[in-house]
């Protein structure tokens, strides 16, 4: 897979990402941007937390969810907005830690639908993480 991204596509995702409300209140930022590969974190604290201190589920499939979308955005063509049409979670583990960490990925781009997945890391104090969640979906141009 190509490595290297147009500019024009990641200021793109860059500038939807920076208009997303919901990311801006997570505190969720953008850490690493490839073509079919897109990583957002967000820390991990009261506001995103639930009742035993781990990352609400809720954190996890919107995070999980955002950087599949943004990974099926950086190989449509400039110009285009994506939504996501179903997106599946499996909860593996509780997300405790101090940071929540999203890998979205492209399995299979279309010209109509891309099929995507979101691996979440819950990342300790001392940079060690544990996988805490599994999305799997589909994403189309909108």
């Amino acid at each position: 897979m190509n490595t290297s991204l147009d500019q024009g596509i990641e200021q793109a995702i860059r500038g939807s990402f920076d208009r997303q409300g919901l990311m801006s209140t997570l505190g969720a930022r953008i850490d690493a941007i490839a073509p079919g590969r897109v990583t957002l974190s967000l820390p991990i604290g009261p506001a995103v937390s639930q009742q035993h201190g781990f990352a609400h589920a809720g954190a996890s499939f919107a995070l999980g969810d955002s950087a599949a979308g943004y990974a099926a955005l950086s190989l449509m063509p400039p110009g285009s907005e994506v939504l996501t049409v179903e997106m599946k979670v499996n909860l593996i583990a509780p997300a405790a830690g101090v940071r929540l960490i999203a890998l979205g990925e492209v399995m299979k781009p279309g010209r109509r639908l891309s099929v995507v997945r979101a691996t979440l890391w819950a990342e300790d104090a001392e940079g060690s993480r544990r996988e805490t969640a599994l999305l799997q979906g589909t994403m189309i141009p909108a």
